[in-house]
């Protein structure tokens, strides 16, 4: 800041070249002649500043030989505060994160640690500034959420950089393939087999799908949809497919209203989670329709919403929300504190039934006796 004194100014200068290691551990700073010409500043201040750079461990000096860089600021902040994991994720307070969140953060709090967060709402840019942030901030580990994990990423490089540090770091709810990563997460092409293979079972046999393009598990489900068919040899319309990313999520409603208004529409759908899902109930009510009598209704998370609509309660694939924080959290520490090696962790989904679903057969007959 313009009204900063100059000696913090001077600080703050000779801080930073430390940092970047332009003036190298256990080398010697210039002298005090030197600083106060490279300044243009009297000797009281270049002693101020020098003192101050002292006290905080920046700097060491050496009676007779000079003053010399120091670490002494690093080892000093981690005997005086907590060890901190950063932790970065693609939204904080939206859908399941909260639960996440919680799990690591009472898991953290139970260990002595404390917990940094930052979110990049599934951005790379944002991604990329967290990133730096946490690693300016001398984090003990990361727990990283990808953003857009089905695409190839511009942060990468920040990826291999960090993994050539000593910073453990584990991944949430998906992984960037082109890396070699630990990470925690539902077994998401299995969750879309399932979710598909109970619509198969009720006797539906056009069965839609709407999925996320631009993360990984938008993708699992994906595969795990297209398995389920083929593995029941029935063939599937790629009119049924609705793909949207973070960008055009705003278009999903119209989407899905002119797929439910088309010449060809599916008995059934699975959905991406149970925002979508609820989503999608909306736009078969307001075509004068009804869940699960005209269509029948899966999705993914078990979140709150899928018990949010008055009438229609989700089935839905269950995902573990605070013991998948927990385990990340309890992981990172193990990591920071014994060094034991990060391993890749699969939860196995579960189908949670409720009423959003229906027996297309018994549908039929009912139609029939009418």
């Amino acid at each position: 800041m313009l009204n900063e004194p100059k000696y913090i100014i001077i600080k703050k200068e000779i801080q930073h070249k430390i940092k970047e290691n332009e003036y190298a551990l256990g080398t010697k700073i210039p002298s005090e002649a030197e600083l106060r010409k490279q300044f243009d500043v009297s000797r009281h201040t270049i002693r101020q500043a020098v003192s101050e750079l002292v006290n905080e461990g920046y700097l060491v000096k050496q009676q007779g030989s000079g003053t010399f860089v120091s670490d002494l600021y690093q080892k000093e902040s981690i005997s005086n505060n907590k060890k901190t994991i950063g932790v970065i994720t693609t939204y904080l307070s939206d859908y399941i994160f909260p639960s996440i969140i919680r799990g690591i953060e009472e898991e953290l709090s139970k260990l002595d640690y404390s917990l940094m967060l930052s979110s990049t709402r599934n951005n790379v840019d944002n991604e990329r500034s967290s990133l730096e942030s946490m690693i300016d901030q001398n984090v003990d580990g990361l727990i990283v959420e990808p953003t857009k994990s089905n695409l190839m990423n511009p942060n990468l490089n920040y990826y291999l950089n960090l993994s050539e540090r000593p910073i453990p770091m584990i991944m949430l709810n998906a992984s960037y393939e082109e890396l070699d990563f630990p990470f925690i997460a539902l077994d998401d092409v299995k969750a879309g087999r399932i979710a598909t293979e109970h619509l198969i079972e009720l006797n539906h046999i056009d069965i839609g799908i709407i999925t996320k393009a631009d993360d990984l598990q938008g993708k699992n489900r994906l595969k795990g949809y297209i398995k389920a068919l083929y593995d029941a040899k029935l063939s599937f319309d790629s009119n049924y497919i609705i793909r949207y990313d973070t960008e055009s999520k705003q278009d999903l409603p119209k989407m899905i209203h002119a797929l439910l208004l088309s010449e060809n529409v599916p008995t059934s759908f699975v959905c991406y989670n149970d925002e979508v899902a609820v989503m999608l109930i909306r736009e078969i009510n307001a075509i004068g329709k009804e869940c699960p009598d005209d269509f029948s209704v899966v999705s993914h998370d078990n979140s709150f919403y899928s018990t949010t609509l008055p009438s229609v309660k989700l089935t839905s694939i269950d995902h573990p929300k605070e013991n998948l924080g927990r385990l990340a959290a309890k992981s990172i520490v193990q990591a920071v504190e014994e060094g034991i090696p990060l391993k890749s962790h699969i939860f196995e989904p579960k189908l949670i039934i409720r009423n959003s679903t229906k027996n297309l057969e018994e549908n039929q007959k009912s139609e029939i006796l009418n």
